[in-house]
């Protein structure tokens, strides 16, 4: 039971499966796979949660959250990176941690990807839907609240479940509807559309960066840090720099994203490094900047929470350029939507070809697109269903764990790695090893203990729920186990003759 448990699988049979009639097409680039990593990251995380994490959490030392952030990302990204190009096939971290730590590690890491992924994008619909009501209040059109909204909140203060008036949200549910069609359709048509989006989305970050220096009142950035540096292992709310830094580590879930796409790269082995660090580079690049402008107009504690920078300028009298940041927020979020739900079916699709999911659905390839189409069906109606039912903060806290534990497993997974299979082909290697990856894990796990105890039992909970999964269905039906099971059947039994040639 053990040894099946901790099996695990080769490099040369996951290069093999990329032979097959079920591969994904190869037709993204360099800039393609960058745009996807940019197109992924720059949305919710820059343009609603800056707000939240100033305010409530860091204050102008928002700026060092960005950075202990970004350092714990790229320690991540180089071991992403090392993988990616020995092994560029669908799957991501669940497929490294399959090639290293054994099945069960990898079933735990791809639920934690569906976690990843698929929450991540219910929380990135209801960002895309409160800019969407931010935008079409300034042109004088109000959402009913009650269509706008989840139908419950929770407080983690003492006052529970709460209702709060409302069926759910529409407009969420309607942006994932549409982005579910769009990856449908194929992998050449999303990458086309988020290129177009992130370019607009660039160019607003950049006009947020140079108008808005020119408005900085360096008062504001006094107190720099009046919650604090600290936020690791409170015991109550977390607040200070280390607490703001667990919260706008959502602002860089995306990069990984890429490594989701190697199956589909033209040159996997070069390219999927570049997009994953490139991408990553930029965006911290841009990210230090707007916090450093946004803290800089506007004193932290009357920072709008809700839409943090187009207020910021309405605030300073910049009318016009608050309707051209909400309008370049809701087109930056769609892409960041569109990249996160254009991962998930990658994932369930390796999971798939592993038999630890049923192949017939999740493994299925549309004959025309080339896409995994049953499974971004599925994942559209999940996201829509939470968008529409959950409330923001309970997503967003459950996906900054879930996904600051597959960066400590990736990092691990490159140490043992290195060890068992130290010959293998890497045409990108992290550098300074061992000490990118430790350094990765201990950021990572930094960022972990700065998040309170409720997420790490939400944690617990959704992986519990994964293990019943494996347990009743995906251990069964591993290939793996499944092709053990076929090897030992045909071992002569003792006793019997082998039917090889006598003497």
């Amino acid at each position: 039971m053990s040894s099946q448990l901790f099996r695990t699988k080769s490099l040369a049979l996951l290069l093999e499966e990329m032979k097959g009639e079920q591969r994904l097409r190869r037709v993204l680039g360099p800039v393609a796979l960058t745009s996807l990593g940019v197109g992924c990251i720059i949305g919710t995380g820059i343009f609603v949660l800056t707000g939240v994490a100033a305010h409530d959490k860091a204050g102008p030392a928002l700026t060092l959250s960005f950075v202990m952030a970004g350092m714990a990302c790229v320690f991540a990204a180089l071991c992403y990176a090392e993988f990616a190009s020995m092994v560029p096939v669908a799957g991501s971290a669940y497929t490294y941690a399959y090639a290293t730590l054994g099945e069960l590690i990898a079933w735990i890491i791809g639920w934690d990807l569906v976690l990843e992924y698929s929450v991540a994008s219910a929380t990135v619909a209801h960002g895309w839907s409160a800019y969407f009501r931010d935008f079409l209040g300034l042109l004088g059109i109000r959402v009913p609240p009650e269509w706008s909204g989840a139908p419950f909140d929770y407080a983690a203060g003492g006052e529970g479940f709460r209702l709060t008036g409302a069926y759910f949200d529409v407009p969420a549910v309607a942006i994932a509807v549409l982005v579910t069609i769009i990856l449908v359709k194929g992998i050449r048509e999303s990458a086309s559309v988020n290129a177009a989006m992130v370019i607009t989305k660039v160019a607003v970050v950049f006009f947020v960066i140079i108008v808005g220096a020119f408005y900085v009142n360096r008062d504001n950035w006094q107190p720099f840090a009046p919650f604090g540096y600290g936020g690791l292992f409170s015991s109550g709310e977390p607040k200070g720099m280390l607490a703001g830094a667990a919260l706008v580590f959502f602002a860089y879930i995306g990069f990984d994203s890429v490594s989701t796409h190697a199956e589909e790269a033209r040159n996997p082995q070069r390219d999927v490094p570049i997009g994953i660090l490139v991408s990553l580079v930029l965006c911290t690049i841009l990210y230090i900047a707007v916090a450093l402008v946004l803290t800089g107009m506007v004193r932290y504690d009357q920072i709008d929470i809700h839409a943090p920078v187009s207020n910021a300028f309405i605030q300073r009298g910049i009318t016009y350029g608050g309707y051209l940041i909400s309008l370049g927020a809701m087109t930056g979020i769609t892409s960041v939507l569109l990249v996160l739900m254009l991962s998930q079916p990658r994932v369930l699709l390796a999971m798939a070809r592993d038999g630890l999911l049923p192949r017939s659905f999740f493994g299925a390839i549309h004959d025309r697109f080339r896409t995994p189409w049953k499974s971004t069906i599925l994942t559209g109606i999940f996201v829509g269903t939470a968008a529409a039912l959950i409330p923001l903060h309970i997503l967003a806290e459950l996906v900054n764990i879930g996904t600051l534990l597959a960066f400590v497993i990736v990092c691990a997974a490159v140490l043992v790695m290195r060890k068992t299979n130290p010959h293998a082909e890497r045409p990108f290697r992290a550098p300074l090893f061992p000490w990118v990856p430790i350094l990765g894990i201990l950021f990572c796990l930094t960022l972990m203990f700065s998040l309170g105890w409720h997420n790490w039992l939400r944690l617990f909970v959704w992986l519990m729920i994964g293990m019943v999964i494996y347990v009743a269905y995906g251990r069964r039906h591993s290939v793996l186990s499944d092709e053990a099971q076929a090897r030992a059947a045909a071992r002569p039994k003792p006793g019997m003759p082998s039917h090889g040639i006598g003497i």
